[in-house]
């Protein structure tokens, strides 16, 4: 089919989804990109019968440039499993495939949840100020339900290795780097030198959501202040949860420049909570210190810098799909300057030398 997009083969999937599918007749499919995502790719799926049409979504990892121990479909599979009884909202997952001969890639199939993803600021623009407060607030209670779940009792015990987290976590984004950049940015090499003399220590591990933002969670169609899906867990494992916090303060009351353009950037001006108020409510909700939150963020931003710079070398390399990738290379430098004079105005001594 000429308009099926590039990394699904319609033939071949068809009857991997009538064996393992539930509603599949082995009948045609057709495919459509869901928008978003620019590292994992997520098509719908969709089947007609009878004048019927059922649809799901297929996630499989992006078409080159895939590095070690990312876009692991397995892995993100068994969390979405995991999670499916517990009180955090995740679609429902169906099937696994590692067969390489079925797509050329691992992949998964989820039940399709209908709801809004607020991705742009023309998205958050359609929010009442008190909407965008009660949405505000949904996404800190979901994140301190995420970092709740008792990972033992739901079987993601062997899930990861969480002593030693955020040290890990700043050597293997730097090697991560090292196999990403396109050109030498000094700047890069600085944030990392920042981040090893300041390591934290961390609270009671939980699981880690990895990339949790607004846009990573689709809200109720007729309730943006109910969360129905949180999405994107490719990154999820089990360490240090106030990385989860960084990483969405990160977004929080920057604009497009700052944070690369990858993720809904969030204003109080909206009626969002103030950043402070997000802190608090965090705070208060799970018992945990938030006193080392610039290390986090600075962290946060030092990864979603490297990872913008995996999708550069993606789009150099002609292995992107989908728009708007031209202008991600440039937006590397003013991420990690951000982070670094972010750095210097820290009241932690360790980030400000």
């Amino acid at each position: 089919m000429t308009d099926t997009p590039p990394g699904v083969d319609l033939d071949r999937l068809q009857p991997w989804f009538a064996a393992h599918v539930a509603g599949a007749t082995g009948g045609p499919l057709t495919a459509s990109l869901i928008s978003g995502g620019r590292s994992n790719l997520t098509y719908a799926i969709h089947q007609s019968n009878d004048g019927a049409e059922t649809a799901w979504v297929l996630r499989r990892p992006p078409l080159g440039h895939v590095l070690p121990t990312a876009h692991d479909m397995a892995r993100e599979y068994k969390v979405l499993t995991a999670l499916t009884p517990t009180a955090v909202p995740v679609p429902k997952t169906i099937g696994f495939c590692d067969d390489l001969a079925v797509n050329d890639a691992p992949f998964y199939v989820m039940e399709l949840v209908e709801g809004n993803i607020l991705r742009t600021g023309a998205d958050i623009a359609t929010l009442t100020h008190d909407e965008a407060k009660r949405c505000s607030e949904e996404l800190i209670d979901v994140l301190v339900a995420i970092h709740a779940v008792d990972y033992d009792t739901v079987g993601l015990s062997d899930f990861g290795h969480p002593d030693g987290y955020v040290e890990r976590q700043v050597r293997r984004w730097g090697e991560q780097w090292e196999r990403s950049k396109t050109r030498e940015l000094p700047a890069v090499d600085e944030l990392a030198r920042r981040l090893r003399g300041a390591i934290p220590q961390s609270p009671a591990p939980t699981i880690v959501h990895g990339d949790y933002r607004l846009d990573n969670t689709m809200l109720a169609p007729d309730d943006p202040g109910r969360i129905v899906a949180v999405l994107d867990w490719e990154m999820a494992t089990l360490g240090d949860p106030l990385a989860d916090l960084g990483l969405y303060l990160l977004y929080y009351v920057r604009d497009d420049a700052q944070t690369g353009n990858v993720g809904a950037t969030i204003s109080s001006d909206a009626g969002f909570l103030p950043r402070d108020a997000v802190v608090e409510r965090y705070a208060q909700q799970s018992g945990r210190d938030v006193s080392q939150l610039d290390f986090y963020e600075a962290l946060a931003a030092y990864k979603l810098a490297i990872i913008l710079e995996g999708i550069h070398a993606r789009f150099l390399m002609g292995k992107t799909v989908g728009e708007g990738f031209d202008h991600i290379g440039s937006l590397v430098e003013v991420m990690v300057q951000g982070a670094l004079d972010q750095c210097s105005r820290s009241s932690i001594a360790a980030l400000r030398n």
